[in-house]
């Protein structure tokens, strides 16, 4: 909780976010719940100091939003394992010191539960990181291959097979830390509507228009929702709950909320630099249901794990 409030004001002061958030925010929690003590003692400072980078392994060509059916293999050789695959879409893979690595150890095993989680050296031989540009025109993913990567057996994170658990619990405090951005996009809203401001009275601006008071009035309301949901998450977590499927619905609501905001902004902004910031927000906007699991995937969660609908 204290980490929340700490978001919410240092989003509010508009303090960039931290250089290793991947690492603090999803992959830290993960090393605490699992890791050895030498993990945690050699890993979370330079973490925390951010002399280490960190990124995850997690998606693949053929497997996104449906982790489970990852096909990146490690194969037992002796005091190591030999890795073998491709992930994309891996935020900060060509910067990365360290990779939180999700592979398949037991491909006779049902998809869930032959999944481990390695701790992988970027450095290795073997591991080829190539950047790749996006919509906006940032470069901040990479599609990374591993090639016969020997990946010592003491960097196994958690039980051997078991790393489905490793998983839930990343993505558990990646979705929620996600989640916690509902102070971002307060502050956006309140730039929108300070930009339509402009020419508010004239007769001619956005904010003489019904319509367009009544979208920023329903944003504002589901971002204080999202607030909540994002606190009930960060509760269950405390007190030995599900923070999973909470923070899948935030991450949903999150996602959705930023999509039409940004469509808002596209529709009332006038030409000028105003615009020009709003138009990247545009692009990017449409990520926001993707990362960190997808609209459809978080929904199938909710159905599931909040409402108790069947699968099928």
């Amino acid at each position: 909780m204290e980490q929340l409030i700490y978001a919410e004001e240092t989003t509010r002061a508009r303090v960039p976010l931290p250089l290793n958030i991947i690492g603090m925010n999803n992959i830290a929690p993960a090393i605490i719940q699992y890791g050895t003590e030498s993990q945690k003692a050699t890993l979370l400072p330079r973490m925390l100091r951010a002399d280490d980078i960190w990124c995850q392994g997690m998606s693949e060509p053929e497997a996104g939003s449906d982790l489970a059916s990852l096909r990146t293999r490690a194969v037992r050789d002796g005091d190591d394992f030999v890795v073998s695959g491709q992930k994309i879409w891996t935020s900060l893979g060509h910067r990365a010191d360290w990779c939180q690595l999700f592979v398949r150890t037991d491909p006779d095993a049902p998809k869930h539960k032959g999944i481990s989680c390695f701790i992988v050296d970027m450095s290795s031989p073997g591991i080829e990181a190539r950047p790749l540009v996006t919509l906006n025109g940032a470069a901040d993913f990479a599609e990374v291959f591993f090639n016969d990567v020997r990946v010592p057996a003491g960097a196994l994170l958690g039980p051997l097979n078991k790393g489905w658990h490793v998983a839930t619990t990343t993505l558990s405090f990646e979705r929620a830390g996600a989640a916690r951005l509902y102070a971002e996009m307060q502050l956006r809203l309140t730039d929108l509507a300070a930009d339509l401001a402009v020419n508010c009275g004239t007769g001619t601006g956005s904010l003489d228009e019904p319509s367009v008071l009544q979208r920023l009035g329903e944003l504002d309301l589901r971002i204080k929702n999202l607030e909540v949901l994002c606190q009930r998450s960060i509760s269950a977590g405390m007190h030995g709950g599900d923070p999973f499927a909470t923070a899948s619905l935030a991450k949903t609501v999150w996602g959705e909320i930023g999509k039409d905001l940004a469509a808002l902004a596209f529709d009332t902004v006038d030409a000028g630099s105003a615009a020009q910031k709003w138009d990247e927000f545009r692009l990017t906007s449409h990520a926001l249901t993707i990362a960190g699991g997808t609209t459809q995937i978080n929904k199938n969660i909710t159905a599931q794990r909040v409402l108790g609908l069947p699968r099928s």
